[in-house]
């Protein structure tokens, strides 16, 4: 890999020209709000557009386009700022709040995290094809009041405010482009305090300042350089040494590398669990339970943690909310402890064999679906040969790319998937919606009713405790039904220039944040290398 870009500076942190550079993973699958789904999608859009609210350094809810809001039970007032503007120079409206949140929820457009707007009032029903859009309940009273009807009582509410789905969009650029819209730098217009500049697909992208940003003045940084896409932590950590990308990710052996070189390692805990997702749809192996139960008695997370990944930070997983969630006083782990893994190889081997006489004496093979990136396949070869030799089942691995997998993931093409969620607002029912019936995220399109049920009392309730038990209840009915196999919560491990201050590691939304960031001269001349 060129570890410098042609026609770019080397240095990844430029005091001068208040210039950062850095690396991605992977180019964004998609920038229209509507569609975005991935962390490499919501990275950038969280540094080009804003919503109603935004998240601070601190992972707290403060104002964004909007100045104040009122809620209640019923509903919620929003008043925007009158010096909001698009990169254009045009104002943002609450006209433009309306216009996006009926495209999420027009079934044309298949928003995958149309679900997200379900509290509105009949945003479900319009979803499901049986009203209007015109009947959602948001109303622009002018340009800049925005109210909003619920369906039903929703206590967590202004945190979806700050969502991607919420974001506004102009009608106009949105029409303009029809399906080329967001595809391309110049095929969208941005409200939030960078632009996107310039984006050569699969190969680099650039954000500079927002002019027309209404808070311009704060923004320390004036240009963000992304010259390098790559999923090999190698290769970040070599870029980060040649002083060419001010931050670098890390794995277990690249960690090491770091130790022994004597860089200084920091540490996140993101929020981020992962899990074997199964698919339920009709003519999959993987729909039978007893497969499904036998798998869950033999696997052992904290061996796949402390064995297989051994990385510092990461934790095993048996239920399905992270540590990093809160219950009613207390951390939700301590208050609600998760089921307890029983491995039983014995009990699995008994139940794998009732799985075979029902498929007639033999399983057929099973595919299970990951990201081609070091540790995804890591984790896969090992999930491989461990089903293997504890149960006989032959387990073929489909590596794609980032892209790719989430497109299979889309339509249904896997019997298993090794998948990650991200929170998306500070409410544990950001994790338990995800296996809804009706969630579009919900990949392996489980279903229960009782699930369901669960659901809507944790959506509904205002009392804490009450929406604590139904949150009990979702990882109680999970585990009985086996739609998951929790597998581990993560840790972002990470170097970082001396001289790059104020970045946000965010729990929810883009991670990193570099809208409070800012470049320490002092250290800018420090050389990096050891």
């Amino acid at each position: 890999m060129c570890l410098q870009a042609a026609g770019l500076q080397a240095r990844a942190v430029d005091a001068a020209s208040r210039t950062i550079s850095l690396a991605m993973a992977t180019e964004p699958p998609s920038l229209n709000s509507l569609q975005a789904t991935d962390s490499e999608s919501f990275f950038v859009l969280t540094h080009v557009m804003e919503g109603l609210t935004q998240y601070n350094l601190d992972n707290e809810l403060v104002p964004g386009v909007a100045v104040r809001w009122q809620i209640d039970e019923g509903g919620a007032t929003f008043w925007l700022r009158r010096n909001a503007r698009w990169s254009d120079g045009k104002p943002v409206t609450a006209d433009q709040f309306v216009y996006a949140w009926r495209e999420a929820l027009d079934p044309v457009n298949a928003a995958p995290y149309a679900s997200i707007l379900f509290p509105v009032k009949n945003a479900r029903a319009i979803n499901n094809g049986k009203l209007d859009k015109a009947e959602l309940g948001v109303v622009a009273i002018d340009d800049h009041t925005l109210q909003v009807f619920f369906e039903q009582p929703c206590p967590y509410f202004l945190g979806l405010t700050a969502f991607a789905t919420y974001y506004p969009l102009r009608q106009d650029i949105v029409e303009a482009h029809g399906a080329r819209y967001a595809a391309e730098s110049n095929t969208m217009v941005y409200n939030g305090p960078y632009v996107l500049q310039r984006w050569v697909h699969g190969a680099s992208l650039r954000l500079v300042k927002n002019s027309a940003y209404w808070d311009v003045e704060r923004l320390a940084i004036n240009t963000i350089e992304i010259p390098y896409m790559t999923s090999s932590a190698a290769a970040t950590l070599n870029l980060f040494k040649d002083d060419a990308i001010a931050l670098a990710g890390l794995d277990a052996e690249s960690l090491k590398e770091a130790v022994v070189q004597g860089y200084p390692v920091r540490r996140f805990r993101n929020g981020i669990i992962y899990f074997i997702q199964f698919n339920f749809r009709d003519g999959r192996a993987s729909v039978n339970h007893d497969l499904r139960r036998a798998m869950q008695l033999v696997f052992d997370s904290a061996t796949l943690v402390n064995k297989v990944i051994a990385m510092p930070g990461n934790k095993a997983l048996d239920g399905l909310f992270p540590s990093t969630v809160n219950g009613v006083s207390e951390p939700f782990q301590r208050e609600f402890p998760p089921p307890l893994p029983q491995q039983n190889l014995v009990l699995a081997r008994e139940t794998i064999a009732t799985a075979r006489r029902a498929f007639g004496g033999e399983l057929p093979p099973l595919t299970l679906l990951v990201s081609e990136t070091p540790v995804s396949v890591i984790i896969g070869e090992y999930l491989q040969n461990m089903f293997k030799q504890a149960l006989g089942l032959d387990i073929r691995l489909d590596k794609q790319t980032f892209k790719q997998r989430i497109a299979k993931m889309q339509s249904g093409d896997f019997d298993l998937v090794l998948a990650g969620w991200g929170p998306d607002f500070d409410d544990p029912i950001t994790y338990g919606d995800l296996f809804a019936s009706w969630n579009e995220n919900n990949r392996g399109r489980y279903s229960s009713e009782r699930y369901d049920h669960w659901v809507a009392a944790g959506q509904q309730s205002s009392d804490p405790r009450a929406r604590m038990e139904a949150m009990n209840q979702l990882q109680l009915i999970l585990h009985a039904d086996v739609a998951i196999l929790p597998l581990f919560e993560g840790a972002s491990v990470y170097l970082q220039n001396p001289a790059l201050r104020g970045v946000g590691r965010a729990i929810f939304g883009g991670d990193p944040s570099y809208k409070f960031a800012w470049i320490e001269a002092a250290n800018a001349d420090a050389n990096i290398s050891r």
